[in-house]
């Protein structure tokens, strides 16, 4: 297969009239409710690139929103697909076992720091991880109620969708929303929601927990507290480095138990193979899905055995969780993440990004701030810098610029005005620089 270049004087139409014509197929057959970033329809992928159905290669710097760390078509985790699929496609594992779950559940399972054994289940999308891991706090410790925070995101089920903290769009007319689920201010500095400012403020917004066992539930009540270690949707909010040491502390003192939700941090993306891992944590459970298999629908709920044995025999489990063919995937992922050094790969990544970021921020009055952990970088764009209003319309139009110039570009937060980059760690500098051009020549070509 011809390998993919990108051109930057390439004179290609965006969206070209394939893409047109299959948007005109779309809006008859599928539901409005699905959004989507971009109006192109890609014909294949390969490393960082993307070739759509009009033939124009384009630079993709939002990585299938974080599932494509190692890469579109990774050589090697195609071949392990492919030989997979040739012996079975599929097995439901309550029905007949087969191995690719236990190595995957074994190789997870060994990275999770501390004593005693741990175990790992495997299912299929990393809501269904979370709403699991939900179920096993409770069923483990008796309680109810869970603890979660402003700006989160978990996924879009019911149970999700309450641990969720954005209403519009996400969670308009869709409750009620199951209940005993608290939600507590994030280490959002930018927006310091104590209005104190780091490092002097000895992060006091993770005493907001202390006083939520006096306000709102008594930690007696609370089967377990579920965090982003860098907050995704919400805005690729970076917390201080003590903040969520701080948190698991608070937790081990009331028996609460400790869950990291790692489906975008995962995988390489902030330096490590898990975030949790440079950050000093212990967690209790862990839940992971988006780049673990490569781009397949795969995910997991690791954690101490002790805790992941709790429910009963039955209480666990769906019928296309573990796929076979996801699961071998997934440890040629895990191979090519470790073998290429990728998490090495995203603090290159992430230096470059954020150098030349800050560049901008010096000329560029709309940018509010600049932050990063690892690969995993957000800039928040805003009107102005003393009120700190949100650029939202400023930053559709810079998506659709850089679209128009060759590169796949995505936002998040709140207000939808923080430009995140989930670039594949597989990219090269030549991409990656010409990405970044892209996008500066977009900011100036707005003004």
């Amino acid at each position: 297969m011809e390998t993919l270049r990108f051109d930057p004087n390439r004179k290609g139409e965006i969206p070209g009239p394939c893409s047109r014509a299959l948007a005109q197929r779309r809006e008859k057959a599928v539901p409005r409710g699905l959004f989507n970033y971009h109006p192109v329809f890609i014909r294949r992928g390969q490393g960082a690139l993307v070739e759509d159905v009009d033939g124009n290669v384009l630079i993709d710097f939002a990585g299938g929103i974080g599932c494509l760390n190692a890469g579109y078509s990774a050589p090697e985790v195609v071949a392990a697909v492919r030989k997979q699929a040739e012996s079975y496609l599929f097995s439901c594992f309550h029905v007949a076992m087969h191995e690719p779950y236990i190595a995957l559940a074994e190789k997870l399972a060994g990275y999770l720091p501390g004593e005693g054994p741990k175990k790992a289940m495997l299912v299929n999308s990393g809501a269904e991880a979370v709403e699991n891991a939900i179920k096993i706090a409770r069923s483990h410790t008796k309680r109810q109620a869970i603890i979660t925070f402003q700006n989160s995101f978990h996924g879009r089920t019911l149970l999700t969708l309450a641990l969720t903290s954005k209403t519009k769009t996400y969670k308009t007319g869709f409750g009620p929303f199951p209940s005993e689920v608290y939600r507590l201010p994030f280490a959002y500095c930018y927006r310091c929601p104590v209005g104190a400012e780091y490092p002097g403020c000895d992060t006091a917004c993770a005493a907001l927990l202390e006083d939520a066992f006096e306000t709102q539930v008594a930690p007696k009540d609370v089967a377990a507290l579920i965090v982003e270690p860098v907050q995704g949707e919400g805005g690729f909010v970076v917390p201080p480095r003590e903040y969520l040491p701080k948190l698991q502390r608070i937790c081990r003192m009331h028996g609460i138990l400790f869950i990291v939700d790692e489906i975008q941090t995962g995988i390489a993306r902030t330096g490590t193979m898990f975030a949790f891992q440079h950050l000093g944590l212990d967690p209790d459970i862990v839940v992971l899905s988006k780049s673990i298999a490569g781009g397949l629908p795969l995910s997991a709920v690791i954690g101490c055995a002790e805790i992941l044995d709790s429910p009963q025999v039955g209480g666990l489990g769906g019928t296309f969780g573990g796929n076979p063919v996801a699961c071998a995937a997934a440890l040629q992922v895990l191979d090519k993440i470790e073998r290429e050094n990728l998490a090495g790969r995203a603090l290159e990544i992430g230096s470059a990004i954020v150098a030349r970021a800050k560049g901008w921020q010096a000329k560029n009055s709309r940018i509010g701030d600049v932050r990063a952990d690892g690969a995993m970088v957000g800039i928040e764009f805003v009107e102005d810098r003393s009120t700190k209003v949100p650029a939202t319309d400023y930053v559709a139009k810079l998506k659709a610029e850089c679209l128009r110039r060759g590169l796949m570009l995505i936002s998040c937060g709140t207000h939808s005005n923080v430009v995140r980059f989930l670039v594949p760690l597989v990219i090269d500098d030549q991409t990656l620089a010409q990405g970044l051009d892209i996008l500066e020549n977009s900011m100036r070509a707005l003004g």
